[in-house]
């Protein structure tokens, strides 16, 4: 099988994986660092069926490092907000920032796997691709979608549950 040139593989996939990693990781930086090593990687083996395999060690890289970080003790956070310029009334800031940061805490009550599912199915993966980047069988991919969901709106529910608002 003839494999894409890796200058390709970049300017097709670099900014998705990015993105991805950055929901995960919630630091810019270490998405960067990590979307190179997996180009790095990428560049040492080439894979056959890319989008699948760049996402899957993408997932691997920061799955390690987030081993490394809770052995050093350090917390991570899934998802940080979405930067945003702000366009609107100081009040819409900050209702928006109050539910991202309520959807942050429901995604970090999430399953790995969970997750993972519900960062790719946003990045536009299909299930065959979803199955090949977490090693799940194609036909469990939509039940695992919709369960990650169910427990994401259960997460974010019960954030709300936890929070008392001054009027």
């Amino acid at each position: 099988m003839t494999h894409v040139p890796i200058e390709e593989l970049f300017a097709q996939f670099h900014q998705p994986l990015v993105r991805m990693l950055y929901r995960r990781t919630g630091d810019q930086d270490r998405a960067e660092d990590l979307a190179a090593e997996v180009f790095a990687r990428a560049l040492a083996a080439p894979p056959d069926n890319p989008r699948p395999w760049l996402f899957a060690v993408a997932l691997n890289l920061v799955r390690d490092d987030g081993r490394r970080a809770v052995r050093q003790g350090r917390r991570l956070q899934l998802l940080k907000g979405e930067s945003a310029t702000s366009a609107g009334p100081p009040d819409e800031d900050f209702e928006r920032n109050e539910k991202t940061k309520a959807v942050q805490a429901a995604l970090t009550e999430l399953r790995d796997l969970d997750r993972e599912v519900l960062l790719l199915k946003a990045e536009g993966f299909d299930y065959d691709e979803i199955a090949a980047a977490t090693g799940l069988a194609k036909g469990a991919i939509g039940t695992t979608i919709c369960r990650a969901r169910k427990r994401l709106v259960e997460a974010y529910r019960a954030q709300g549950k936890d929070r008392h608002v001054a009027s």
